[in-house]
């Protein structure tokens, strides 16, 4: 095998594919990256074997100036490759393999020989046998995949927490993660086939894989295609595959945690309430206990810290309208300032029934297809 090609454009892959490799994996040959050279371009592959990225640079894409002069593949060491890479001298490089799967990487004056893997003995990536894809705006589903993933649960415990539950029918995908302390949801139309509108995709996405996953999208593409088969995901832009196994079991029905009513309405703008929590949240972090109390009354809205060992704070809050029954609570200031940075520079109805059951956080406008739901903290 041997190639040459512009540097930036062989790292931008290289940096994508990179993002599935683990140094923690019980199969050695998975610490490498997969090379393959063919008369159409080069592809890359980097796996763990729960997520893999296959990437594709073309040779009729003049930007990357990408020449093979002979076709083969090879199996290098991520990490020193990549850092090899990153730090040649000039904008173009040439990678030869010779004999025994050693590898020359060449620029300018600098090179460097290191010792590959046969690609031959790289596994085989999971084999998608389904013909029906879903197609997605690609800024859109970031967001669904930003606005879900900070709920789902960091502890192994309930793996099927790890995931965010994605469910499509009726033309609409639903995205929803919990970690039992706290909940978001999100609703967007799809574009499917009548076949696909008449039938109901039920799947478990490892959160894992959506946040590499929206690392690797790149804003200039439009669409990415989704496809789902009984253990595995795949989605698929112009030049890149991206793979992950799904979690098994079933998502509990969160459905049912999601008040229908409420005692209390009261509606703010989100950065500005974003802001008093953060300031709220700087004593409560030093203390034991790290918690809010806010006070709803018709005539003063404020939320307070106290913590013992460092001092207190209040702050009234200004707030656009309020409704219903004053109440009081507390809650984690963590779990509210992520919900309120996924809505950005809207106003927001925070909805509540009682000090003791959760709250939920939604758009002043379109409240139906983003919820946040929080689960106060019982300080009595």
């Amino acid at each position: 095998m041997k190639f040459t090609i512009k540097r930036s454009a062989f790292l931008k892959s290289l940096a994508d594919v990179q993002r599935a490799i683990s140094s923690r994996t019980t199969i050695p040959i998975l610490t490498g990256i997969k090379i393959v050279a063919n008369e159409e371009g080069l592809t890359l592959t980097g796996s763990d074997s729960d997520i893999s990225i296959e990437t594709f640079i073309p040779t009729t894409d003049e930007a990357n100036a990408l020449t093979i002069e002979k076709t083969g593949s090879i199996v290098l060491q991520a990490r020193f490759f990549s850092e090899i890479v990153k730090k040649l001298p000039e904008e173009n490089m040439e990678i030869e393999v010779l004999d025994h799967f050693q590898t020359l990487i060449t620029s300018a004056t600098a090179s460097f020989t290191i010792n590959g893997l046969d690609a031959n003995n790289y596994p085989h990536l999971p084999v998608i046998d389904t013909n029906e894809s879903f197609t997605l705006p690609v800024g859109l589903f970031k967001q669904v995949i930003g606005q879900t993933v900070i709920a789902i649960s960091t502890h192994e415990s309930r793996p099927i927490l790890t995931g965010v539950n994605m469910v499509i029918e009726n033309g609409k995908l639903l995205a929803v993660a919990t970690d039992s302390h706290r909940l978001s949801q999100r609703v967007i139309p799809l574009e499917t086939s009548e076949e696909q509108t008449s039938k109901k995709y039920n799947v478990i996405i490892p959160g894992k894989s959506l946040i590499e996953l929206a690392r690797t999208l790149d804003d200039n593409s439009s669409t990415i295609e989704m496809m789902v088969t009984e253990n595995q995901v795949l989605f698929k832009t112009e030049n890149m595959f991206f793979y992950s196994r799904l979690l098994e079991g079933y998502y509990p029905d969160t459905k049912r945690l999601i008040p229908d009513n409420s005692a209390t309405e009261i509606e703010f703008n989100a950065v500005s309430l974003l802001g008093a929590i953060e300031r709220a949240s700087l004593l409560s972090h030093e203390g034991k206990n790290n918690v809010v109390k806010i006070t709803i009354n018709p005539d003063i809205v404020k939320i307070s810290g106290n913590s013992p060992d460092v001092g207190n704070v209040q702050e009234d809050l200004d707030y656009l309208s309020v409704e219903g029954e004053p109440i009081e609570l507390s809650f984690n200031p963590d779990y509210m300032k992520d919900a309120l940075r996924t809505f950005g520079q809207t106003d927001i109805k925070i909805k509540f029934t009682s000090p003791v059951r959760p709250f939920i956080l939604v758009p002043s406008e379109n409240n139906q297809d983003f919820i946040q739901l929080i689960t106060p903290v019982r300080t009595f």
